[in-house]
């Protein structure tokens, strides 16, 4: 019997200090939960905003910017809500550092990109909207995240690049001017007129409001090849003329080559067969 008033008499004890327990603690878990809850809820509200604001101002910083202070936000909100269950803050910041450092060591080319991005926005190689060529791709700046830069491709291709790869290797970056330099070839026989094929081509770029004038275009005889005489054009345009200005070129110089008597070879080889006794 007494054995047993002794066990009812702990198992009430128990009772009592875990009713103790949740008395004391009951409130502070709710608090914290309440405010993690509007804590989160205040931190989207405030990223919403300031990304609004950057993206009106400078679009390469908003992505960047909000990932980091939202980041940071939400520990200091973790250390907050630990604080008010009755967790020691130094004890949580010492285990945070710990964690932070074992993450650190096992993620070292993660924060490798996050450095790269920080590189990227003081530096500005680029920016938002600018076309550039990197790491064999070419498209346009949608995006400069934390750890990643987002290009988009001309025919429609997300492209994904780490951060420290864009700041450790060089990059083309073709919106960085305002003008460009169109660089063109064309091969006319050799038994046809040179001057008046450097009139033609001078005359199909005068006649283009494309083409600038100053510096003024070149047409120049470039080279002697096996079955042609080539010609080196240059020509300065704005740079969102570059590429339609290329592709017409093209046509307008074959069409008009074709009209005033002019030919473009192509290769050709003489064989000559012998009969053997």
């Amino acid at each position: 019997m007494e054995d047993l008033f002794g066990a009812n008499g702990a198992a009430s004890g128990l009772i009592d200090q875990a009713t103790a327990m949740i008395v004391a603690y009951a409130p502070k878990v709710v608090l914290a939960l309440v405010t993690l809850i509007v804590g989160l809820w205040l931190i989207k509200r405030l990223m919403n905003m300031l990304e609004n604001r950057l993206t009106a101002k400078d679009p390469t910083l908003s992505k960047f910017l909000c990932g980091l202070i939202g980041i940071t936000l939400k520990i200091l909100l973790l250390i907050s809500v630990a604080s008010m269950v009755g967790i020691a803050t130094t004890s949580f910041v010492a285990i945070m550092g710990a964690a932070g450092l074992a993450v650190g060591l096992a993620l070292q080319g993660s924060l490798a990109n996050f450095a790269g991005g920080v590189l990227i926005l003081i530096f500005k190689p680029f920016k938002v909207g600018d076309v550039i060529e990197a790491q064999g791709y070419l498209g346009t700046v949608v995006e400069i995240q934390i750890l990643y830069t987002v290009l988009n491709t001309f025919d429609n291709r997300r492209i994904i690049i780490p951060n420290g790869n864009l700041s450790n290797a060089s990059l083309i970056n073709y919106s960085a001017y305002n003008t460009r330099r169109c660089d063109m070839s064309f091969g006319i026989g050799y038994g046809d007129d040179i001057e008046k094929a450097k009139g033609i081509i001078r005359r199909l770029i005068e006649n283009d409001d494309r083409a600038m004038t100053d510096p003024a275009p070149m047409v120049v005889v470039g080279g002697l090849g096996e079955s042609s005489v080539d010609f080196t054009v240059r020509v300065w345009l704005k740079a969102e003329n570059y590429w339609p200005f290329y592709f017409d070129m093209q046509e307008n110089v074959k069409k008009t080559f074709d009209a005033e008597g002019i030919s473009i070879p192509f290769p050709q080889r003489d064989v000559h067969l012998y009969k053997a006794d």
